[in-house]
């Protein structure tokens, strides 16, 4: 059987998960608004206690490997929402069933593990997801427009916060947390969606300094780091992220100076658009307040939007918003600003696709 060989029509697309712990929940929630078009049939756990929660939860059968959930799930697409460093692995498992795959962000922790996957899908001939739900956003969807549309003019000067706090107990909730192996650090997991800004926003950087350090965590990776951008377009930025700010999350923002506009979207996850000012009026610059939304959650609403994009593609009715070469953009950049950090020096891109 090989899901990846039609569109789904005439039924629900059914989905299976894999990974019940705290971002699953976002992905059920997003799954139960397009209740009439999707399906869940299956979780998967290792953790006996996660897996009978999830199974009360959502009504689907429950199983505690994948392997013996891909033996038997009816599933068109499985989603990953397990350590970051389980997914490469996964992923080929689940495409070499012929199943799709929705990954959540990052798609990898090493960049020769991103490769892979993306090969190992094309040969098998299914699609490969990656979730990057704050695109969605509407302050970064009007942020966006305003780029393509050449507000700004000629960009200048880019600069990219996250100001977070993940206490010690966080990471000591889950003993893969902040290990190079699974988790990576503050770059890798908790910044990774606003590191993507920086391409799709941006465009290709050039090339990438900078520094690392793990000040105040008991961890492998890092918690905090900046870093200095230069894009092929000539404009400069930094990146500044920490996961010890006191006592909350603070900002994650991006400013964006341009010839002819200044933008800043800020909040404590880009959910406010906070400086709006450009040479020429434009209808989007009546919907500043509209876009503008409250928060308590870092990860924002765009789950569900994210889920519409993937429903219709496996529908056969849209070109996914980010596939697997998508992905493989943030985590080239992350993989770069990781080797400057390490060898205390510019590193250029494209990073080699053959490392």
């Amino acid at each position: 059987m090989t899901a990846s060989s039609s569109p789904v029509t005439g039924r629900k697309v059914r989905f299976a998960l894999v990974g019940c712990g705290r971002i699953s929940k976002n992905h059920l929630g997003a799954l139960a608004t397009h209740a009439d078009d999707a399906e869940l049939v299956d979780v998967c756990d290792v953790n006996p206690a996660a897996l009978q929660a999830a199974v009360a939860e959502t009504g689907a059968t429950g199983h505690a490997t994948l392997d013996a959930m891909l033996g038997s799930t009816t599933a068109d697409a499985v989603i990953l929402t397990t350590p970051s460093g389980l997914h490469p692995s996964q992923a080929i498992a689940v495409a070499r069933s012929g199943r799709h795959i929705v990954s959540e962000k990052p798609m990898a922790t090493r960049w020769s593990d991103g490769l892979r996957m993306v090969r190992e899908c094309d040969e098998a001939g299914v699609q490969l997801f990656v979730v990057k739900q704050n695109r969605r956003n509407a302050t970064l969807q009007m942020l966006k427009r305003a780029i393509e549309a050449e507000r700004f003019g000629r960009i200048y000067l880019v600069a990219l916060n996250v100001f977070w706090q993940r206490p010690q107990d966080y990471y000591d909730a889950a003993k893969w947390r902040g290990t190079w192996e699974f988790d990576g650090g503050a770059l890798m997991n908790q910044a990774s969606h606003y590191i993507d800004l920086l391409d799709w926003l941006i465009g290709p950087v050039e090339s990438v300094q900078a520094y690392s350090a793990t000040l105040g965590r008991k961890i492998e990776a890092e918690d905090t780091a900046v870093a200095s951008l230069r894009w092929r377009s000539g404009a400069l930025g930094s990146l500044s992220v920490t996961m010890l700010t006191y006592p909350k999350n603070l900002e994650g923002s991006i400013t964006i100076l341009g010839e002819k506009g200044t933008a800043r979207i800020g909040g404590v996850a880009v959910n406010e658009v906070q400086e709006w000012q450009f040479a020429e009026p434009h209808p989007d610059d009546e919907m500043i307040r509209e876009a503008s939304y409250q928060t308590t959650s870092v990860y924002g609403f765009g789950h569900p939007l994210y889920y519409r994009n993937v429903i219709d593609v496996l529908r056969g009715q849209a070109e996914p918003e980010t596939d697997g070469r998508s992905g493989l953009k943030s985590l080239e950049l992350l993989t770069a600003i990781y080797r400057a950090a390490r060898e205390g020096k510019r590193v250029a891109l494209p990073l080699d696709r053959g490392a």
